[in-house]
């Protein structure tokens, strides 16, 4: 068995930034750890793993590298990371790449979205193929959404008997199901034979258009619109519907809500993670994830869903809630922070307030999915979470709302739903 994360490059991301120009985004941490040791931890606990392999089109990388060589130990597996020579797609890169995937003799591996957070039931995933389908069949990960929500993801119509894949439509214009697509899939070395044949297919098309700079382009393939919707229907493609917790992370948004996703989790899988109330320690109220090296006063109140990163330092009477403080940063007395994306070496004064919307799905409703909201709605920037760039400085005694504070800034006033540039 092999794992690859699809953990794409710099020009992806956009919607992450002004955190993904400090950080790759598949190394923003999530609930303590990098987003994508999810994934990996998750891979290295299925029984005969061999290999994790990393691929996207990020230049080597000094944080990147660093991550690697610390999981490897950690985890005891061979991670690697493979770069392409620009964006794939995300059956483009396997393509590429199929040898490194297949040496040693792979009888099947999964693929994984580095930006999903889910408790990935990678085992469950193995056991559904072995019980449903042949051994040469492959499993998409498949999830309910509302009818609204389904439309944003790709939608998957399955037998209910067997659920075998019937029917497949990336972001359709109108309701097609329910089940959507994941983003982890288990596949074995026969995927790459329909991937060939859209790369052939890519290439017959492109040499009648003739065009000069096609050769790059009959390589870009794309799992979902291009190999899925063909499989669709062919008695290959099998859909495993999990009741696991599941979300997409596409904006900074969504990352704070992850966040209150994996802490939960941590209560089973990692209860060392999570902070307890000790006397002269801080207030912890509910899940709370605190670096060993952050120095925290012992009347700060923390929580719910707050995780506080490497050497940070939180003075005395701070309240923090639903909000993700990165390493070096520093909230000084009585601050209040709320929905907050605080980046790194950041400093928050005195008595100031910094506070955003929370992007959540609708709690009334089970099946409900983050949206992926615009940055601007009728002109007016949408009301959402703040997020204060690498080595903000906020005076003492303001308020800053709803606002998204690039790096290096040092402001002097209040702000509210502004984009400080």
């Amino acid at each position: 068995l092999k794992a690859v994360i699809l953990i794409g490059g710099p020009q992806k991301g956009t919607r992450f930034r002004p955190l993904s120009f400090e950080v790759p985004k598949p190394l923003f941490p999530v609930a303590g750890v990098p987003m994508v040791q999810h994934h990996i931890e998750a891979c290295a606990k299925v029984p005969g793993m061999k290999e994790i392999l990393l691929m996207g089109f990020y230049q080597p990388h000094e944080a990147l590298s660093r991550f690697l060589v610390s999981a490897q130990q950690e985890f005891k597996i061979p991670i690697r990371y493979l770069q392409e020579y620009a964006a794939l797609g995300t059956g483009g890169g396997i393509y590429h790449f199929r040898d490194q995937i297949l040496s040693g003799g792979a009888e099947a591996f999964f693929v994984l979205n580095a930006d999903v957070c889910s408790e990935f039931p990678l085992q469950e995933m193995l056991e559904f193929r072995q019980q449903h389908g042949d051994l040469h069949s492959f499993v998409i990960l498949g999830t309910t959404a509302n009818r609204t929500q389904a439309l944003n993801y790709g939608c998957i119509v399955a037998n209910a008997d067997t659920q075998e894949v019937q029917h497949y439509v990336e972001k359709p214009s109108t309701f097609v199901s329910e089940i959507i697509n994941c983003g982890i899939y288990l596949f074995t070395p026969a995927i790459f034979q329909h991937i060939g044949e859209v790369f052939q297919r890519n290439q017959q098309e492109l040499a009648l258009e003739e065009s000069s700079n096609g050769w790059q382009r009959a390589e870009v393939i794309r799992l979902e619109q291009d190999v899925f919707t063909a499989l669709a229907g062919s008695g290959k493609l099998y859909v495993y519907k999990t009741d696991g917790f599941w979300s997409q992370i596409k904006s900074a948004g969504s990352a704070i809500y992850a966040s209150r996703l994996y802490l939960n989790q941590y209560s089973k899988s990692h209860p060392e993670r999570l902070a307890q109330n000790k006397p002269g320690g801080p207030v912890i109220r509910g899940n709370v994830y605190i670096h060993a090296t952050a120095s925290i006063d012992s009347t700060a109140v923390l929580g719910p869903n707050v995780s506080i990163g490497e050497g940070v330092t939180v003075g005395a009477g701070v309240r923090v809630r639903e909000s993700i403080v990165l390493h070096g940063a520093s909230l000084h007395d009585h601050t209040c922070v709320l929905n907050t994306i605080v980046g790194w070496d950041s400093t928050i004064g005195r008595w100031a307030r910094v506070e955003g919307t929370p992007s959540d799905p609708n709690p009334n409703d089970p099946y409900a999915k983050i949206d992926s909201e615009t940055l601007f709605r009728d002109g007016r920037l949408t009301p959402s979470i703040t997020i204060l760039g690498c080595s903000v400085t906020i005076p003492a005694e303001v308020v800053i709302l709803n606002s998204i504070v690039l790096p290096h800034k040092e402001l002097s006033r209040s702000y509210k739903n502004q984009i400080i540039l």
